[in-house]
């Protein structure tokens, strides 16, 4: 099978390993082995340009803290759960999720330019994951959307598409350009603000193709990840009529606070990318230290609304346990269930969701 990823998708001094940390100044030796034991359950990457956005004086740092194995990773809660938002059980065929009536994710590669410490996914990617599509599922997913004529939209997700090759996105895209009915591909990534070098002027024609409009959600949260190359990746594929958006996580010790969120949301915006969500933290296998309370997000979003332009407010969303979607967090979604929340999803449904998660 050719190379899904280009060997320039594997930078040369990314840090990977707790002595890779402990050499840049970014872990404490004496912490060297609890990290070995994270990165033993889950993979670790951190790309230079990220690196060189850390301060090191700093031991709460909000870029290190999104990408420094933390010991507290190993803490599993009752709440917590392999597969969070239920892709599972929404997968007619390998590498595709399908739960909404147009549009799909196509879960084309299973490797990321850096890891962080609070993917919902954490479990399905890295290195070794045994969760890049073979030729074989891949041809399966195309035939998948190809015979259901509702597929408006496809997400190529991963891992992170955009460590693909640009000769192997282009190919991915000139397929789904050819399926009538498919008029729109997303790309979600934290490439260009990750590993921006990667986002040239071949990759960002990759992107492209008669028929299709290609969009780009950027992952990003907080204003210092927004490097100067990164800045100029993005302008690259703004240059190029691509439109962007943005999706960051609501994350305690980060972005947690209103000054800090609007910062993100108005330093996006002047990079010409719309602030699309703000995600409230999945209930992944120890994640528990990155999340704070519903209630507490509901009143970040109130102190937003008062002080933010509209082009700078996300909606703040809940991917509710199990599978059953996203949800907006409004009063109109949320009940109170004795110690935990009712949340009611679009179709009616209402799920329990855990005290304090």
């Amino acid at each position: 099978m050719p190379e899904l990823v280009s060997r320039a998708a594997r930078d040369q001094g990314t840090l990977r390993t707790a002595d890779d940390l402990v050499a840049a100044g970014l872990l404490a030796p004496e912490a060297r082995t609890a990290a070995d034991e994270v990165a033993a359950r889950y993979a670790v990457a951190l790309t230079p340009t990220l690196a060189h956005a850390i301060d090191r004086a700093d031991p709460d740092d909000p870029i290190a803290r999104q990408f420094v194995p933390d010991p507290s990773e190993l803490k599993i809660r009752p709440e917590e759960r392999a597969d969070p938002i239920g892709d599972d059980a929404h997968s007619p065929v390998p590498g595709v999720v399908h739960r909404y009536p147009d549009r799909v994710l196509l879960k084309i590669v299973g490797v990321c330019a850096v890891y962080c410490r609070f993917c919902f996914r954490r479990e399905m990617v890295g290195p070794g994951t045994g969760s890049m599509l073979s030729a074989d599922a891949l041809e399966a997913a195309f035939a998948y959307i190809a015979r259901r004529p509702e597929i408006w939209e496809v997400i190529l997700t991963g891992g992170d598409p955009f460590m693909l090759a640009p000769r192997r996105m282009a190919a991915v895209v000139e397929r789904l350009a050819a399926v009538p009915h498919v008029r729109i591909v997303r790309h979600h990534t934290r490439v260009p603000v990750a590993a921006p070098e990667r986002v040239d002027a071949a990759f960002v024609a990759a992107l492209k193709a008669p028929g299709i409009t290609p969009y780009v959600a950027v992952h990003v949260n907080h204003a210092r990840e927004l490097t100067a190359p990164a800045r100029a990746a993005l302008a690259r594929l703004a240059d190029a009529g691509i439109p962007l958006v943005s999706q960051s996580v609501l994350l305690k010790g980060v972005n947690d606070d209103a000054v800090t969120l609007a910062e993100l949301f108005r330093t996006l915006v002047e990079c010409r990318v719309k602030p699309y969500y703000l995600h409230h933290p999945d209930l992944a296998p120890g994640t528990g230290h990155f999340r704070l309370t519903v209630a507490e997000g509901q009143a970040l979003m109130r102190a937003l609304r008062g002080r933010l332009s509209g082009l700078a407010l996300p909606t703040y969303v809940l991917d509710i346990p199990g599978g059953a979607g996203k949800v907006p967090l409004t009063p109109g979604h949320l009940a109170e269930a004795g110690d935990g929340l009712a949340v009611t999803d679009n179709c009616g449904g209402v799920h329990l969701y855990p005290p304090g998660a």
